[in-house]
């Protein structure tokens, strides 16, 4: 690791930080200009760049907590009942939900993510536990309690429509087994998570870990089940993009409409670049460019 990895973060937050201009805003309240890079060393050192405690809503970047929530409850019975496969379509499609009858391809997209939630709803045994046991898990993680916007909640709920029908089109196909409108919530809460991108770069780092958090030595995951969290993610984290994702950058990444990309890098760091404007697939422009460079700079490609 060179000595000067924050100037480096500089320097590749300087160049990415352009890109995002004439790109599209998804994030409430988040202007183009907002930009971070960090970096989380196992051993707990950080390197930032830009806004890097600036908060912002999780968005879909909080299904790789939920997926690994309802693994430490019901292991690889998750799998079931949600594909690991790439979907090679928007992350809210409806028809390829029915062409496979009900059956998400992945994790990872609205459907996957809904059903994840539907898991955790009968493992725990509520809505209101599902919530909890996701926003603990990545409240540990970053060492800080995280809060729901209350703004975010209110948009996620009016925006949830396409999510309830996903809910009861996998429940037409008998793959859901709780209160739709109960589920779907439980989602709209867990996106509503307030965080910073210093703050996901320290939560990746027990996938870069073998499942353990470095800042407790607790064991979150099983080494096997935490490669195949970071492989899902590598194959399936940035949308319809994860293939060009994995070409440019080279290790396990998730987006998310709030303008996050989150990354681990085995053995080394947890990383998070974000900047909100996104591009046609719903991923950050700035923030892939950022990763792109990064890689390219320490050398960081698995692939």
């Amino acid at each position: 690791m060179p000595d000067d990895l924050t100037d480096v973060l500089d320097q590749v937050a300087a160049e990415a930080r352009p890109l995002a201009e004439d790109d599209e805003v998804a994030s409430p309240g988040a202007g183009p200009e907002r930009f971070a890079l960090a970096m989380c060393e196992l051993d707990g050192t950080e390197h930032v760049a830009g806004d890097a405690d600036v908060g912002f809503p999780v968005q879909s970047v909080v299904k790789v907590f939920a997926l690994t929530a309802a693994l430490r409850c019901v292991g690889e019975e998750v799998f079931q009942r949600v594909g690991r496969e790439p979907s090679g379509d928007p992350f809210d499609s409806l028809v390829q939900l029915e062409r496979e009858r009900g059956v998400p391809r992945n994790p990872f997209i609205n459907a996957g993510a809904v059903v994840v939630c539907d898991v955790l709803v009968g493992a725990t045994g509520s809505a209101e536990a599902a919530t909890a046991a996701v926003t603990d898990l990545l409240s540990d993680l970053v060492g800080e309690r995280l809060e729901i916007d209350p703004e975010v909640l209110e948009e996620e709920r009016s925006s949830a429509s396409m999510n309830t029908a996903m809910g009861h089109l996998m429940r037409s196909f008998d793959n859901f087994h709780h209160p739709v409108a109960d589920v779907v919530e439980a989602f709209a809460r867990m996106c509503a998570l307030t965080v910073t991108t210093r703050q996901l770069a320290r939560a990746a780092r027990f996938l870069a870990h073998d499942g353990v958090d470095p800042r407790t030595g607790d064991r979150v995951l099983t080494e096997p089940l935490a490669r195949r969290v970071s492989a899902v993610m590598l194959t399936c984290g940035t949308y319809d993009a994860a293939g060009q994702f994995a070409y440019d950058v080279g290790f396990p990444c998730k987006s998310g409409v709030g303008g996050a990309v989150m990354g681990d890098v085995p053995n080394r760091f947890g990383v998070c670049a974000w900047s909100p404007p996104l591009d046609a697939a719903g991923n950050s422009r700035a923030g892939r460019a950022a990763l792109h460079l990064l890689s390219e700079r320490l050398g960081l490609s698995l692939l």
